[in-house]
C-alpha cells in the first residue's frame, strides 16, 4: 500500500520557485534532489513492476530529463537493458540535467534522439516519461504530439516523471496532447494540476516524493488548495446529546419532483433521511406525490400547486431547504423556485434550481450550489469547454458571481467557500450514473440540518458520496451502480466516521 498523499496542494509555479529556497534551507545541493527524485520513480517501477527486464527513457532536455538519466542508469546497474533517447537539442542540455547525462554516459549508456524511436517496434516492458516538466505552459508542439499519441497507442505502462507529458500542473488542462500514464510521481509539492479535471484520466496513481524537502518548502510556501481531509469529518458535524430528538437533528425541506420526476425528488429526500436528519418535508407536483409517499414513507410529502399556502407553512418548519432535482423550468417551477429564492435560510441548489439561478444571478451567502461543468457554463455564460479548461479558475468565478460555496462537481470535485479550495481524492467513473447530484443534495442539506457549517457540509457531503460510490464499486465493480445504493451506503460511511 502506498503512503497517503500530504493534503496541501500547490501549483507548479509554486514548487519550482520554492523548491531553491527550500533545498538551500535544508542544506541539501540540487543536484542531491535530481539523484533522489530519479531515486524515487525507480523505486515505483520496481514496487510495481518488478519483473520489468527492459525500460525505454523518453527525456527532455530539462531537468525531468535530468530525473530520466538518474533512473536510467539505476535500471541498468540493475542489470535491466535500458534504451534512452531524447527530445529536443541535446546541445542545450546543462546544469544537473548536464550532469546525470555525463554519468548515464559514463556508465556505459546511449542516448539517441527521439525522431528515431519506432514505436511500432519497441521493445520495452516500462516506459518513463521524462519529456516535458511541470512549467509547460502552452500547447505541446506538433512533432512531439504526433509523438505522444504514438506511444499512448503502445498501451505499454508509462510512469511519468513529476507530471505526464502535456498536463498542465496549474489546471489539469491537457495541452494539445498527453502522455497517458499509469503512474505519476510527484516531487516536493503535491501539484493541484494533478487532482482535477482531465488529470484524472493520465495520472494514473499518484505517487509523492518530498525529496527531504518538503517540511521546508511547506514553510515556504502557502497551499494553493488541499484535498478535504476525512479525519476532521467527527470535530465538524455536533454531537448528539443523548437526550435528543428527531426536531434536534434538523429539519429539511425539499422543492422539486415535477410531472414526471418524482424519482429525482425522491432520491434528494431519502438521502436527506438515511444522512441523518430528523425531519424531512418535501412539496412536489400533484402527479409525484403518491410515488414519493409509497416508495418513502419517512418523508413528510405533500402536493405544491400555485399561490397553495402549504409552502409558507413549509418554510416555517424547515431549518434547510433542498431545490432542484427533479424541478423542470415551467411555469410551475418557476414560481415555486421564486418564492423561496430569497427566503433567509440555508439552501442547497442543484439541478434545475441552477439554471433557473442562471436566468436570474444573485448573490446568498446562505447558498450552497453543486453544478456539473455543464451547468457551470451557463452560470458563468461560457463555454463547458471553458470551464474544463481550468476548473480552478471557474470555481473562484462561480463564487464571484454567486457567492455562498461552491460545488464544481466531476472529476476531482472541487468546492470553494470564499477562502479556500478543496479537492475530492475519492470519487471515480462509476458515478456517472443518473440521479447521482440528487443524492449529494440530499446529503449536503442533512450535513447542515445537524448543525454542520455550509463550507464543512459542502466538502464532507461531496467525500461521503464519492466514498460511498467507491465502496460500492469496490464490491461490485463499476458498471450499474445505482444513485439509492450510494445514499445507502453513504449511511454507512457517516456512522464509520463517527465511531
Amino acid at each position: 500500500m502506498k503512503p497517503e498523499l500530504p493534503l496541501s496542494l500547490y501549483t507548479g509555479q509554486q514548487v519550482k520557485l520554492g523548491e531553491l529556497q527550500a533545498a538551500k534551507c535544508a542544506g541539501v545541493e540540487m543536484y542531491t534532489l535530481m539523484l533522489r527524485a530519479g531515486d524515487a520513480v525507480y523505486g515505483v517501477v520496481k514496487q510495481q513492476y518488478p519483473n520489468a527486464k527492459r525500460i525505454l527513457i523518453l527525456a527532455g532536455t530539462g531537468n525531468n530529463g535530468g530525473d530520466g538519466f538518474v533512473v536510467a542508469k539505476l535500471a541498468k546497474q540493475d542489470g535491466l537493458k535500458v534504451a534512452t533517447y531524447v527530445y529536443g537539442d541535446e546541445s542545450k542540455i546543462s546544469g544537473d540535467a548536464q550532469t546525470a547525462k555525463q554519468e548515464w554516459l559514463a556508465s556505459g549508456g546511449v542516448i539517441r534522439p527521439l525522431e528515431m524511436l519506432n514505436c511500432q517496434q519497441l521493445e520495452a516492458d516500462v516506459i518513463i516519461d521524462g519529456l516535458l516538466g511541470t512549467g509547460l505552459t502552452g500547447e505541446v508542439r506538433k512533432p512531439l504530439q504526433r509523438i505522444i499519441k504514438q506511444i499512448n497507442d503502445t498501451h505499454l505502462p508509462v510512469v511519468a516523471i513529476d507530471t505526464p507529458s502535456g498536463l498542465s500542473s496549474e489546471t489539469g488542462d491537457v495541452l494539445g496532447d498527453v502522455v497517458v500514464a499509469l503512474h505519476t510521481v510527484t516531487f516536493i509539492g503535491v501539484k493541484q494540476g494533478l487532482t482535477t479535471g482531465q488529470a484524472r484520466a493520465v495520472v494514473g496513481d499518484l505517487h509523492f516524493a518530498g525529496l527531504g524537502i518538503e517540511k521546508e518548502f511547506q514553510r515556504i510556501a502557502k497551499a494553493s488548495s488541499q484535498f478535504i481531509n476525512p479525519s476532521q469529518f467527527k470535530a465538524a458535524l455536533p454531537t448528539r446529546r443523548a437526550t435528543a430528538h428527531k426536531g434536534d437533528n434538523g429539519r429539511i425541506l425539499c422543492l422539486g419532483g415535477n410531472k414526471g420526476y418524482a424519482g429525482a425528488i425522491r432520491l434528494c429526500a431519502s438521502a436527506s433521511v438515511k444522512s441523518g436528519a430528523g425531519l424531512v418535508r418535501t412539496l412536489c407536483h400533484s402527479s409525484s406525490a403518491l410515488p414519493l409517499q409509497v416508495a418513502c414513507p419517512e418523508v413528510m410529502t405533500q402536493a405544491w400547486v400555485e399561490e397553495d399556502e402549504a409552502l409558507q407553512q413549509a418554510l416555517a418548519f424547515a431549518d434547510v431547504i433542498a431545490i432542484g432535482p427533479g424541478l423542470g423550468t415551467d411555469t410551475w417551477a418557476q414560481v415555486l423556485y421564486q418564492q423561496v429564492t430569497n427566503c433567509q435560510l440555508p439552501k442547497a441548489v442543484d439541478a434545475d434550481g441552477l439554471n433557473l439561478l442562471a436566468l436570474q444571478p444573485q448573490h446568498d451567502a446562505l447558498r450552497i450550489i453543486t453544478p456539473h461543468p455543464g451547468e457551470a457554463a451557463r452560470l458563468l455564460a461560457c463555454t463547458t469547454r471553458e470551464v474544463e479548461q481550468d476548473r480552478f479558475k471557474a470555481v473562484i468565478d462561480l463564487h464571484k458571481k454567486y457567492a455562498g460555496v461552491v460545488v464544481l462537481k466531476g472529476a476531482g470535485t472541487l468546492v470553494y467557500d470564499g477562502q479556500d479550495i478543496y479537492v475530492c481524492q475519492a470519487g471515480s467513473p462509476a458515478m456517472a450514473t443518473g440521479g447521482m447530484g440528487d443524492v449529494l443534495t440530499g446529503i449536503i442539506a442533512a450535513l447542515i440540518a445537524q448543525g454542520m457549517s455550509l463550507p464543512d457540509a459542502a466538502k464532507f457531503g461531496v467525500l461521503i458520496h464519492s466514498v460511498a460510490a467507491d465502496q460500492i464499486a469496490q464490491q461490485v465493480g463499476q458498471i450499474g451502480i445505482l444513485a439509492s445504493e450510494v445514499a445507502e451506503q453513504a449511511r454507512k460511511v457517516i456512522n464509520s466516521w463517527l465511531s
